[in-house]
């Protein structure tokens, strides 16, 4: 009798795992769909939409710098900020956010991107562009968090050695692009980050 009730209460136990294990997939996946659903979008803050954009280093009118490598100069899809001084004088320089926004990403992704700052930017007229910013030597923000135009985000490096010092900066259309590769002949969902910003620095309400 002893030995069918160890057998029987054994038996229970297999099966409550495995009940167990079933279930914790479906609570996973339902959390990933909740987390997948809430968005900036969703409660954006009217403080932090909008009205301009800067240039992200000497600041604001990127005083001191050149642009390097601009938009689709060998199929480049953004802009490298070189301190006019050349090589590493400008190694721990500060990167400031272009426009008031949404921290989407902070990461090392190491390699020829190193460490990644994504942003946000909620236009008044409801659309939203993104601001991307690379081979920095620092990032100073935190992903999920709002910040202002012109808030020290990062500072230039090379991603860890890959480069001399510089910023490569994107700013894209389509929000949903992946990381990418920083170079290619389709520019479908990005735009030209020096000319986006002249015509931006002042927007209508």
């Amino acid at each position: 009798m002893k030995k069918v009730l160890s057998v029987f209460i054994l038996l229970l136990f297999i099966t409550s795992c495995k009940k167990k294990q079933e279930k914790v997939p479906q609570i996973v996946a339902q959390k990933k769909a909740i987390i997948t659903k809430i968005t900036p979008k969703d409660t954006i803050k009217k403080e932090y939409i909008t009205y301009g954009f800067d240039f992200p280093v000497g600041k604001p009118d990127a005083k001191g710098y050149y642009n390097a490598q601009k938009f689709q100069k060998n199929d480049h899809l953004g802009d490298d900020w070189n301190s006019v001084k050349g090589g590493n004088s400008d190694l721990g320089d500060p990167i400031f956010v272009v426009a008031n926004g949404y921290v989407k990403e902070t990461k090392n992704y190491e390699g020829g991107w190193g460490n990644v700052i994504r942003v946000l930017h909620f236009l008044p007229n409801k659309t939203t562009v993104e601001s991307l910013y690379a081979h920095c030597d620092t990032i100073l923000v935190k992903s999920n968090t709002w910040i202002k135009k012109g808030t020290k985000i990062g500072t230039i490096g090379t991603a860890n050695g890959a480069y001399w010092a510089h910023l490569h900066l994107e700013i894209r259309e389509d929000i949903s692009l992946p990381l990418g590769g920083g170079y290619a002949t389709n520019t479908e969902g990005y735009v030209d980050p020096t000319k986006f910003i002249k015509q931006h620095r002042k927007i209508n309400k």
